[in-house]
């Protein structure tokens, strides 16, 4: 036991706990000293508890803010750096690898042989080059389709588990009520409302391995509904991956974006309705140097709006996805798209309004622009929203989010919500591919 091997691992709450659960629990010759976490607030001076752990860490794992690696690494005399996050650029990774390396220390970077879980059920893929790209409505359109056809399909998420991890580890959501008795996040919230409203199932958490074999006792076939840019936890028998022509190239830039474009079936070339020639042709070329023989599937993200006429002239505040435009970098969203089509009078900048832990949010991310991102993880980030929203004299708030936030905030202007889908263009569709794989 004194020669075991130790390891910090690097993450973010979610692809770190799946690589310990897979690789590293009740393995005898690796001691983890600890986790480090980034990209999401208050995930951080908290442990992965004992019970998920495993009978090597009957005090669980501490763990620290990334900033802590170097300390970390010098007082365990760490061996091994693991890292396992993702939407990060290559550089970030490769200057992780550098600091783990100055230390003494081996980097690593756990592949899928090693980490993908094996299903008795097919097992359909959904991943992204980059976060933002239109996952979950590709996902609503494949769930919809095999449904259709007769199919029991139980879609599985990537791990958003921001809470008390020993009670995240297998959450089941089938109800809105659910999202209140996880006490979700608006980022949770963002991902399995669609899924609820759409009358399907759902499963989350921390270990996926019994996620996975619960999912399969209620499924003919198993969905994985893929975070940020990860690659699957599950090993496909049909990978399908988004792509984006608003930021071509990206997934040859941004870690594991490639690694999903060089392990897909097919590519679903998202948003070209709103995306220029250049950026279409860009996206394609990108798809096509790393992965010729991968199905293309043309796509458009049409947006349909409740009320138009709260749009259309009017001042109008536009709330997006907060993870699209912080981690994914993006400066407008569905929200912007349809403000903009309708003919509204001015894009509000939320900014000068800011309070707290949004004007932070723009402190961290100053590309965002004239947006608000629907940042929630916590009471506190929800009451600055709702002040930073109901301070900007909107005429009416455009809600860009896959959820309804007036469920979830006081607001004072009157708001209308932004719905998209997705809409394949010419042929193969989704559909036409399903078939070809036996699906259907």
């Amino acid at each position: 036991m004194t020669d075991r091997t130790k390891v910090v691992i690097l993450g973010a709450a979610g692809r770190d706990f799946h690589d310990f659960n897979t690789c590293f629990r009740d393995n005898d010759a690796y001691e983890v000293v600890a986790f480090t976490a980034t990209q999401i607030p208050y995930i951080t001076d908290r442990r992965y508890p004992a019970d998920l752990a495993g009978s090597l860490y009957p005090d669980g794992i501490p763990i620290h803010d990334e900033s802590e690696l170097a300390d970390l690494c010098r007082e365990h005399g760490v061996d091994e750096v693991v890292f396992a996050y993702t939407d990060v650029p290559y550089d970030h990774v490769m200057h992780r690898a550098a600091l783990a390396h100055s230390l003494g220390a081996d980097f690593r970077l756990l592949g899928p042989r090693a980490t993908m879980l094996r299903s008795s059920r097919p097992v359909i893929s959904v991943t992204a080059v980059r976060t933002g790209c239109g996952k979950s409505q590709t996902t609503r359109k494949i769930q919809t389709t095999l449904r259709d056809a007769g199919r029991r399909v139980v879609s599985v998420r990537h791990p958003m588990p921001y809470g008390d991890l020993a009670a995240q580890a297998v959450q089941r959501y089938a109800t809105l009520d659910d999202l209140k008795r996880y006490e979700c996040t608006i980022e949770e919230m963002e991902e399995y409302e669609p899924h609820i409203a759409a009358g399907n199932v759902i499963y989350a958490g921390v270990d996926y391995e019994a996620i996975l074999r619960q999912a399969e006792q209620e499924a003919d076939v198993i969905l994985w509904d893929g975070g940020n840019n990860d690659t699957s936890f599950f090993a496909p028998d049909l990978s399908i991956v988004v792509a984006d022509p608003h930021r071509p190239g990206d997934g040859l830039r941004y870690h594991a974006g490639e690694v999903n474009l060089r392990m897909a079936d097919v590519v679903v070339l998202n948003k070209i309705d709103t995306a220029d020639r250049a950026g279409i042709e860009a996206e394609l070329d990108a798809v096509r140097s790393v992965n010729p023989d991968a199905a293309v599937v043309m796509a458009a993200s049409p947006t349909t709006v409740e009320d138009p006429s709260l749009v259309r002239g009017k001042r109008v505040l536009v709330v997006e996805d907060g993870p699209t435009l912080t981690r994914g970098g993006m400066t407008y969203g569905a929200g912007t798209v349809a403000a903009r089509q309708l003919g509204a009078a001015e894009l509000i900048d939320p900014r000068p309004f800011a309070v707290g832990e949004i004007k932070a949010t723009f402190d961290a991310y100053p590309d965002i622009g004239v947006l608000l991102p629907a940042m929630g993880y916590s009471e506190q980030q929800l009451d600055d929203l709702a002040t930073t929203i109901n301070a900007s004299g909107a005429d009416t708030v455009v809600i860009g989010t896959p959820i309804d936030l007036r469920r979830v905030l006081d607001l004072e202007p009157p708001a209308v919500r932004v719905r998209y889908d997705l809409q394949e263009l010419g042929s193969p569709t989704l559909r036409d591919v399903l078939g070809e794989r036996g699906f259907l």
